[in-house]
């Protein structure tokens, strides 16, 4: 997956706890660009035409035990020609010591090289999952996240409407603070946003009349998450009388944050309303639409009516449900 974002060799090393074997330059030069891996297969008999240089390689007990049938002067020669492609690293996994051949092909290229314990599924899994999260495409968004039983809200709308007010009610209902402000959304995965707080702001809330606080230090450790999946968009906006506001829930909204759809629920703001309950409403019946219940759909199939034919606003008018 193409992106513009990179993490330099050294964080890798740090987080994953590789040892150096061999450091041509400074690891905080080094930057890895791609998400994806490279165990080498048809590149140890020479075929390179599809070698991609910004991959990490992986060498495990099957390419080592393949080097091994080689002589030191074949096995120079094959690892020479894939080095000289210009992978940002190399690393050996469980334990093994890299060969004499293998040292030699990365000095002559400037090719790093490093070693795990772990095993090379175990390695391939953890490597992929950092590269995905740390080169994920991001945006960032003003809004609130927090985690409400569990559903990741991500809480948006016009500046002094109440976001960060409603937060701070929700944390002191028991639910976990994100992000306030600016928060930081990544797309690790087709159908996944994850959203987290830009390390300088993070755990800080504004309240208009008081101030800058910080949650984590008057609420506790147990009132923030450093990251949370983004469940539903929540947009609190200021009650307009001539709007028509769903009052059925039959039709689901979406908004689209870097090519996911995400479910959408416009709460109208005035003075009486309780927002934090009513968004904690909003996610437990955000969690039953995902688990295929909707109140809506079993109210209609227990006044006789489909969806199909249904007139929503007959329906409020004959049922009272607007009312």
């Amino acid at each position: 997956m193409a992106t513009d974002f990179k993490v330099s060799l050294d964080k890798i090393i740090k987080e994953l706890s590789l040892e150096t074997i061999y450091m041509p330059v400074d690891a905080d030069t080094v930057y890895v660009t791609s998400a994806d891996i490279d165990r080498p297969g048809l590149e140890l008999i020479g075929y390179l035409d599809f070698f991609d240089k910004n991959r990490i390689m992986i060498l495990g007990y099957t390419e080592y035990s393949f080097l091994g049938k080689f002589g030191a002067e074949q096995q120079h020669h094959v690892l020479n020609a894939i080095f000289s492609m210009g992978p940002p690293a190399v690393i050996i996994t469980r334990n093994m010591l890299p060969t004499n051949a293998l040292l030699i092909a990365a000095e002559e290229c400037g090719v790093p090289v490093l070693k795990t314990s772990e095993t090379t599924s175990e390695l391939s899994a953890n490597l992929i999952s950092y590269l995905s999260n740390e080169l994920a495409p991001r945006i960032t968004r003003h809004g609130v996240l927090v985690e409400v039983y569990g559903e990741g809200c991500l809480i948006t709308g016009d500046s002094g409407v109440g976001k960060s007010e409603t937060a701070i009610e929700l944390v002191k209902r028991g639910h976990r603070l994100v992000a306030d402000d600016a928060v930081e959304i990544r797309r690790t995965s087709k159908k996944t946003l994850v959203g987290t707080s830009p390390e300088n702001i993070r755990h800080f809330i504004e309240l208009r009349g008081i101030g800058i606080i910080n949650a984590r230090r008057i609420f506790g450790m147990g009132a923030i998450k450093q990251s949370e999946k983004i469940d539903m968009v929540i947009n609190m906006e200021i009650w307009d009388p001539n709007r028509a506001y769903d009052r059925m829930g039959l039709d689901s909204e979406y908004t689209e944050i870097l090519g996911v759809n995400v479910p959408v629920t416009t709460i109208p703001v005035r003075p009486g309303r309780n927002l934090s309950m009513i968004i904690e409403v909003a996610a437990m019946n955000n969690r039953q639409k995902k688990m295929g219940y909707n109140a809506a759909m079993e109210l209609l199939e227990n006044l006789g009516m489909s969806v199909q034919e249904e007139d929503v606003q007959k329906i409020k008018v004959d049922t009272g449900l607007g009312d």
